[in-house]
């Protein structure tokens, strides 16, 4: 069972039909949405502000979601893919959005909808990814435009994949597919 902790009182709050792996850890003022998946070794940590996830979110293996002291919360909206390793600290990110492994969103960085940052990319403090645009690098530039493809493709697939994956644990391995 995932290992969930109240600070200072406060408990996280989860929706419906969430996954949550057996050595995740969310502790203090998290909420999070219907459906969403937190997998192995993943860190959700609401001790010194408070995290805000939406629906259909999954937090890879390994991956750090963490805020300012009394400045920079963490707010997470619908349908985002954070993968593995990657580190979220006190930013915005909006819908549609798929951060890559290893990637790192600084304080007070906002990632708008529709976008994708490329595995290893480093956003800093302060930065805006405009909606519909793939960046990468260290530190993370605007590299293109997004097509449908690779909104579809990126995207929406691995979103859709995870609430897949979530669903297979507590099966009976007959009904894997």
């Amino acid at each position: 069972m995932a290992l969930i902790k109240a600070v200072k009182g406060v408990i996280p709050k989860f929706g419906s039909n969430c996954f949550l792996a057996d050595n995740a850890t969310i502790t203090g003022e998290v909420v999070m949405g219907d459906d969403c998946s937190v997998w192995f070794n993943a860190v959700i940590r609401g001790d010194v502000h408070y995290i805000h996830i939406g629906n259909s979110v999954n937090v890879q293996d390994g991956a750090i979601i963490h805020c300012t002291y009394q400045k920079w919360p963490v707010i997470i909206g619908n349908n985002v893919s954070i993968a593995h390793n990657a580190i979220i600290h006190g930013c915005a990110i909006h819908d549609n959005v798929l951060i890559g492994m290893g990637a790192i969103i600084m304080d007070g960085a906002v990632i708008k909808s529709n976008s994708i940052v490329g595995a290893g990319a480093l956003i800093t403090e302060g930065t805006v990814v405009e909606s519909g645009s793939v960046w990468a690098g260290v530190p993370a530039r605007k590299v293109k435009d997004i097509d449908r493809a690779l909104l579809e493709g990126q995207v929406n697939r691995i979103s859709r994949n995870y609430n897949r994956y979530a669903s297979w644990y507590g099966m009976d391995p007959s009904e894997w597919k």
